[in-house]
Order: structure tokens, then sequence, then C-alpha cells
């Protein structure tokens, strides 16, 4: 762990959360993306019997993620969009506590993440870095390093104008 990251433990109100499933445009390339860059295990996969990945299941940390080829027919019927479809945009931001933020930081430029933000304590209590992966989604990795009161968070927001 790096001399930022301390000892907490993740929030309860974010342990249990909704699972993203993400659309991308090669799932096998992503599985193998995020298992370098962010540690994730794969628990299963489905193929697609036209070829790609109609479901897969992967862990990173103690969080769930599903995602698929958006080029299946599955998919395909259902309207699903890989990012780099939606002109490079996406509207949806992945969130995920680690207990090393800038150990994940490095490991995942190293495999091709390009770093929006790098990691730093911010004013909610979280040491976060921002980051952007190769399929086009964006991710949000913190750390927990200090417990913030509500009174105390506005009277941040406040001060930083």
């Amino acid at each position: 762990m790096s001399e930022h990251t301390a000892h907490f433990e993740i929030p309860d109100r974010y342990r249990y959360a909704v699972i993203p499933h993400i659309m991308v445009d090669d799932a096998a390339a992503a599985i193998d993306f995020y298992q370098r860059a962010f540690g994730a295990r794969e628990d299963f996969r489905i193929d697609a019997p036209g070829g790609g990945i109609m479901h897969a299941e992967i862990t990173i940390g103690r969080s769930t993620l599903m995602l698929g080829d958006s080029s299946v027919d599955e998919a395909e019927a259902g309207s699903f969009a890989a990012p780099a479809s939606l002109g490079g945009g996406t509207s949806v931001t992945l969130h995920v506590f680690v207990p090393d933020v800038d150990g994940l930081a490095e490991r995942a430029e190293a495999a091709g993440a390009e770093i929006l933000q790098p990691p730093k304590d911010m004013f909610h209590g979280d040491r976060t870095v921002i980051l952007k992966d190769p399929s086009g989604h964006m991710w949000v990795f913190l750390t927990h390093i200090e417990e913030v009161s509500e009174e105390e968070l506005r009277r941040r927001l406040t001060a930083a104008g």
C-alpha cells in the first residue's frame, strides 16, 4: 500500500451495489485488459453462437461486473451499444473501492488505461483516480482514507468555493 492509503473499510452504503453490465467491441480483449490493469478475475463466460462473447462476469476487488460484445445478435436486438458507437462518450462511470488506489493506477496505466485524474485525496474522504479504459468506459477507483460527516463535507465544499 502507498503512504496515502490507510486501513479504512469501504463505507457500508457502498458494500452492496447495483451490478453494472457493460457492452464493449471486443469482450475478450476487455477481459484481458481488466485482468492486467485492475487485477480482475474472470468468473465465467458464455460464447455467442456466431462468435464473440454473449455474456461474461468478472470480479474486481469485491465488485462484480457483467460484460459482453455489443456485436452479438442478442445484444444488437436489445440495442446495447459500446462507447465507440456513441462517438466515444458514455453516460456511465463505474466506481470501485480498492485497498490501494495508487498501485491500481500505476498498473492500469501500464496496461493501457488513460489517466484522466491522477490519484489524489478528495474532500469526500477518498483517495481517487479517474481513468478511461481502452474500450472507452470511465472508471473511478477509490481508497477510503477518512470518515467525513455530512456537516464537514458541506464545509469543505463551501471552502473549495
